[in-house]
């Protein structure tokens, strides 16, 4: 995704500095933390979105996400559903789903979160322990490993949208393997979907990304 300026701007060299100032994520992490602190924090928060935690070990993160973290994460959930509405797939949209297990010493906030199919009876799978896929943000580099929360929670699939492209890890055994295509929507083609993300709006990038879809 290239970023073309206007012409009112090629006079300001500082513009693309403020403009990555504007976009950082701002991380607070502590050290030698407990569970009982991880699980203050979240109380602390109540049922806020944001500031989001990670805990790893006595390791926390504390991240205020950016507007444009915000925005860019939106919509890339907005064109996966989209994406899933034309191709027929039944999907839950479970956001920033706090997932959390004591026994493993980890927690973690995803940026989106989706399960998908339907369960035997034939409605959505409410039970679902996990996601079948976890997407992140990173702007900013944090201190945490997010792969190695994610790991240990047993989350099938995480994308990371770094550096304006996508990458994806699925869960093969007890390890994440670097991936070219996704497992849980084999067919969706995220280069295609990227070069949607800098539309002005959240609703133009949707209707551009069906009308491609649709061919």
């Amino acid at each position: 995704m290239v970023a073309v300026a206007s012409p009112e701007n090629h006079d300001d060299p500082l513009r693309e500095e403020r403009d990555e100032v504007r976009r950082e994520d701002h991380f607070t992490v502590l050290r030698g933390a407990t569970w009982a602190d991880y699980q203050r924090l979240q109380e602390i928060r109540g049922d806020h979105s944001a500031p989001r935690i990670a805990y790893c070990e006595g390791t926390l993160e504390i991240m205020s996400p950016s507007r444009h973290h915000e925005s860019i994460k939106s919509v890339i959930g907005r064109l996966v559903e989209v994406f899933c509405l034309e191709r027929g797939i039944e999907f839950s949209t479970v956001g920033s789903w706090t997932l959390e297990d004591k026994e493993v010493d980890r927690g973690v906030e995803p940026d989106e979160s989706y399960i998908f199919g339907r369960g035997p009876d034939g409605v959505v799978p409410e039970g679902a322990k996990r996601p079948d896929l976890a997407i992140e943000v990173v702007w900013t580099s944090g201190g945490i490993n997010k792969l190695e929360i994610y790991r240990k929670l047993d989350v099938r699939e995480v994308w990371f949208w770094r550096r304006r492209r996508f990458h994806l890890y699925e869960l093969r055994g007890e390890q994440y393997e670097a991936i070219e295509q996704s497992g849980v929507l084999p067919n969706i083609d995220l280069n295609l979907l990227a070069t949607f993300l800098d539309r002005p709006t959240t609703s133009q990038a949707m209707r551009d990304y069906r009308n491609a879809l649709r061919g």
